[in-house]
């Protein structure tokens, strides 16, 4: 079944918790790993990732953590598998497989993630917030009364 390889969904998921919980305060990679059940090790290679791409800013400190470089709105979920998939593919060994592979199966592959990137492109970190806020899913630390008019 074609999807997001499991590292893209990881950062996804990270990425969003940032957004969500991260209101005043960075949210840290132990507090991440706590809610999403992930090994730390594994989602501080993808966060870490994710700040040289400048999609994540990295505090440093005692009360340090990870916030979004950008605001929320300008940040697409496309933008993010995007990033993960070219570290995927530089983890990657070189490309083996047959001329069938190559020439026909590779480029019906490489159309449909095209489309699907596309379709996540239209999709903000803002967007995901909202659904979890919608979802009533409690921030963490953070009264949860909302007060909008």
């Amino acid at each position: 079944m074609l999807g997001m390889s499991k590292k893209a969904l990881c950062a996804l998921e990270a990425v969003i918790d940032i957004a969500y919980n991260g209101r005043p305060d960075p949210v840290q990679a132990k507090d991440i790993t706590a809610r999403q059940g992930v090994p730390q090790r594994y989602l501080e290679q993808v966060l870490q990732h994710l700040v040289r791409a400048g999609i994540l800013r990295g505090v440093r400190g005692p009360r340090g953590g990870y916030r979004l470089a950008r605001e929320r709105r300008r940040v697409s979920v496309g933008q993010v598998v995007r990033e993960i998939a070219t570290m995927e593919i530089e983890d990657e060994e070189a490309n083996q497989g047959s001329e069938l592979g190559h020439n026909v199966v590779r480029p019906l592959i490489d159309q449909l993630q095209e489309e699907m990137l596309a379709r996540l492109d239209d999709v903000s970190i803002e967007d995901m917030c909202r659904k979890a806020r919608q979802s009533q899913l409690p921030t963490a630390g953070a009264d949860t009364s909302n007060f909008e008019i």
